[in-house]
This record gives structure tokens, C-alpha cells and sequence, in this order.
């Protein structure tokens, strides 16, 4: 799909999903618009100023028959599409939809390509490239979690910041472009430490973006929650009471679980991947350390690691617990730490009051523990996230912009000079604008607006 020629003239399309439904919906888009509902419904003089919803009548080809349809019209600039729209909805019967948009199309309308009413939304500046996206990821979203992603990304979240990011950085840059006239008044537009502050703000925020990209095109769909801990530990258990089946083997001897074991939980209104780990130690054979291989994966791409600590341990394997666990928390992944094996505690048994205490085995706190997991992935979620299909276009720029920035403060700190600092900085404002669609080419485009159906 190319720029050129893609807002000339009005279009339609069957914008509701394919098949018989209580309610269909054809859309138009165009300057014609406003003419095309006035000879579609046979209404003279119908120029309306405002949005608006009306009950109109459609005759059905030859005959006398009229459909009863309501027209929701906005017929100015001020439409998803930044021009006159229309949509008229009616009975979801496909013949009936197809015979309206024959005569639509008779009317000097072009049909739809994919993608085509967001791609003219894009181009008149009422959404981002990012929000663009995001449409695709409020149709294509397959769990509740997926949605809710999407449209946090469709209501700016990320472009927004984004967008603040890059307009502080153009000042800067103005800045040290309005000290080079003045060079030789020694006058100095910009504090270098606030500049290297911002800089080093900008780096760090991208850097964030670049690692979920990763993440997101490693491990698309639900979120993945981990167990994790000692052998031993009472995670196996833990996974077949909290799925409420015997999936996994359980066992008193240690080293029983050898890979890993994975099935989707709901809780209330979460969905995620529960993950059985085998128990963390320092390898000492091939076998071993192949096990430790595949733990370290797991937590890599995981959501939110629990770690399960049994509440009997020895004074060796509380230290080899803490030294694992120290092991996960730098690498930055979120961790809930659950004592398991509460059903071994005396009667009088006192533990620290943050501490989660559960018993697999006599089904204890587990509802509790759900909530828990909740709460974290709910409170991740609200995090700046990417969808997969942002991440995959939006990979090589992050970190580009990123590599620029990271020239632009090396330069800064050498003292190097504001003209050659200006232009590694007008690089990470290129690639910064090819993310949200202030710089883009008609093969960004292609990429973004090809993935969608038409009507959308």
C-alpha cells in the first residue's frame, strides 16, 4: 500500500465481521460521502452539520421493498478518518449488505482496500502509527489480557510518552542549533548537565522499550508465571493444586521434576501460563547443567517468578535459597516469594507478616496465592508495554535511537563540539519519528497496514 493516492476519492467496505449476525455494518469514507447517503436514502437537501445518528429506508435493487437502516454520520473532518463518514447499519443478512453496497459503489465509490479507512485516519493526523497498530491489536486480540494491551497502546499510552520524549529532545536540539550563530559570544543555550540528565532519561526509557520488544516477540500471548525454587520445594505440588489435576510427578525425592511443565489458568478475570520449573542448584553434570540452562529461559521470558521456598529447609539450603533468589531479583524480573508446605508448621508457628504461606497438599491459601498473582500481573500490565506486532517494526529503531543517544552523550562528555553533537541527535529524532509515523516511507506503511482486513 502506498501514500500516493490512498485519500483520493470516497471508499466503502463491509466493516462488520463476515457471516449472518443480528447487525451489519458498511462504511464510507470520502468527500462524497454526504452525497452517496443522500441518493443511497433518497433524501434531498440532506446536509447536515453535525454528528449525528438517523433512521433512514433503502430500496433493495428494482423493487419497491425498502430496508429500514440507521445512518451515523460525521460529516466533517472531525471523523476517525479526519473526513466525511458514514456508516450504515442494518440487519447483518450478507446478501442484504452486498446489495447496499452495490448501489453505494455504483454511486462513484471505490471499494476498500485493507486497511484503508486507518490508513487514512494515520494520514490526517488523527492517530499515530502506534495507534494504528493498536486497531489491529483490539481485532486480533485473542484473551482479555491481549485486549486490554491493545487498547492501552490505541489510547496513546506509549505515543504519548513517546511524543514528549522526542519534542524535549527537538528543543534541545533548537537550542544547540541557535548557540551555533552565537559561537564566538561564547553565549551557551543549553545546561550540558541538564542535557546529559535528559539524555541519560531518554536512554534508559528506550532501553525499557527495546527489552519488551524482545520479550514480546519471544513470548507472544498470555503472561507466564514461573514457579521456581530448591528441589524439593513443593512446586510440582503447587502446579497440580493450583490447575487442580495431577499433571505433574510429584515426589519426596529430590530432582524428581527434569524439564518443565506448562498449562493456561484463569483467575477471575486473568489469564496466564503456569510454568513448573525443575529445581534450581548449581549443576555438577551435563544433565544438570542442562536443567539450569532451561531454567534460566524460563525466568528470562517469564511475567512474574514464585518463588517457593518449603518451609522446612535446612541451614545450607537457606543459604543456597537466598543465593539463588538473589540470582532472580537482579535480573529484574518480578518476584512473589510463597512458603510452601505450610501444612509441616506447628499449630503455634509465627512467620513474617508479608510472607504467603500455602499448602498444596491440603489445599491452603490457594485462593489467596491467585490473587496475589493477579495483583502482580495486573500491576506489570500497567507498565509501558508494546504490542508483538509494534515490537517486531519497531525493534531496529529503538535501538538505533538508542546507539545515537548513547554517541550523542559520549560526545557531550569529550566535550566534542555542538554542531557534531547536533547531528547524532537529529539521528535518534529520525528514528524516533519512523516509531510513531512522523518520519515514514511507503514500505513502513506496507508493513503496518497490509496485516489488515478490509472494512478496518
Amino acid at each position: 500500500m502506498t501514500v500516493e493516492g490512498a485519500t483520493d476519492g470516497t471508499i466503502a467496505a463491509i466493516a462488520s465481521a463476515p457471516g449472518r449476525s443480528q447487525r451489519g455494518i458498511i462504511r464510507v469514507s470520502g468527500e462524497n460521502t454526504l452525497d452517496v447517503i443522500e441518493q443511497l436514502t433518497r433524501q434531498n437537501g440532506f446536509h447536515p452539520r453535525n454528528p449525528q445518528r438517523y433512521s433512514r429506508n433503502v430500496l433493495l435493487g428494482d423493487s419497491e421493498l425498502q430496508l429500514p437502516v440507521d445512518v451515523y454520520l460525521w460529516p466533517t473532518n472531525r471523523s476517525f478518518t479526519g473526513e466525511p463518514l458514514a456508516e450504515i447499519h442494518c440487519v447483518g443478512s450478507p446478501p442484504l449488505l452486498n446489495e447496499i453496497l452495490e448501489q453505494v459503489f455504483a454511486l462513484n465509490v471505490k471499494p476498500a482496500q485493507p486497511g484503508a479507512f486507518t490508513l487514512r485516519a494515520f494520514l490526517s493526523g488523527r492517530i499515530d502509527l502506534l495507534q494504528a497498530e493498536a486497531v489491529l491489536g483490539v481485532i486480533d486480540a485473542g484473551n482479555s489480557n491481549q485486549l486490554e494491551r491493545a487498547l492501552q497502546q490505541l489510547a496513546g499510552g506509549i505515543s504519548t510518552k513517546i511524543a514528549e520524549l522526542r519534542e524535549e529532545l527537538l528543543i534541545h536540539l533548537a537550542d544547540l542549533e541557535a548557540g551555533l550563530d552565537f559561537v564566538e559570544e561564547d553565549i551557551e543555550f543549553v545546561e550540558r548537565e541538564v542535557f546529559l540528565n535528559r539524555i541519560d532519561h531518554s536512554i534508559a526509557f528506550l532501553n525499557q522499550l527495546l527489552t519488551q520488544s524482545l520479550d514480546r516477540m519471544e513470548s507472544v500471548g498470555l503472561p507466564r508465571v514461573v514457579l521456581a525454587g530448591l528441589p524439593n520445594a513443593g512446586k510440582s505440588a503447587l502446579f497440580n493444586a493450583l490447575l487442580k489435576s495431577e499433571r505433574a510427578l510429584v515426589s519426596k525425592v529430590a530432582g524428581t521434576t527434569r524439564d518443565y511443565l506448562s498449562c493456561e489458568l484463569t483467575s477471575g478475570r486473568t489469564s496466564f501460563t503456569l510454568i513448573d520449573t525443575a529445581g534450581w542448584e548449581i549443576g555438577r553434570n551435563a544433565i544438570e547443567q542442562q536443567a539450569g540452562s532451561q531454567r534460566a529461559d524460563q525466568y528470562r521470558r517469564a511475567n512474574l517468578v514464585v518463588w517457593c521456598e518449603a518451609v522446612d529447609l535446612a541451614d545450607q539450603e537457606l543459604e543456597t535459597n537466598s543465593e539463588l533468589l538473589e540470582e532472580v531479583n537482579q535480573s529484574g524480573v518480578a518476584v512473589l516469594r510463597v512458603k510452601t508446605k505450610a501444612d509441616l508448621l506447628p499449630g503455634d508457628a509465627v512467620l513474617a507478616e508479608a510472607e504467603l504461606v500455602v499448602s498444596a497438599s491440603k489445599s491452603l491459601y490457594l485462593n489467596e496465592l491467585l490473587q496475589r498473582i493477579s495483583q502482580q500481573l495486573s500491576t506489570s500490565s500497567d507498565e509501558v508495554e508494546l504490542l508483538a506486532s509494534t515490537s517486531a517494526r519497531c525493534r531496529e529503531s529503538l535501538s538505533r535511537a538508542v546507539e545515537s543517544l548513547e554517541r550523542t552523550r559520549e560526545m557531550m562528555a569529550s566535550g566534542a563540539g555542538d554542531e557534531l553533537i547536533s547531528m547524532e541527535l537529529r539521528e535518534s529524532l529520525d528514528h524516533l519519528g519512523r516509531i510513531v509515523g512522523v518520519v515514514y516511507t511507503d514500505d513502513i506503511l506496507d508493513r503496518v497496514f497490509s496485516r489488515f482486513c478490509i472494512g478496518k
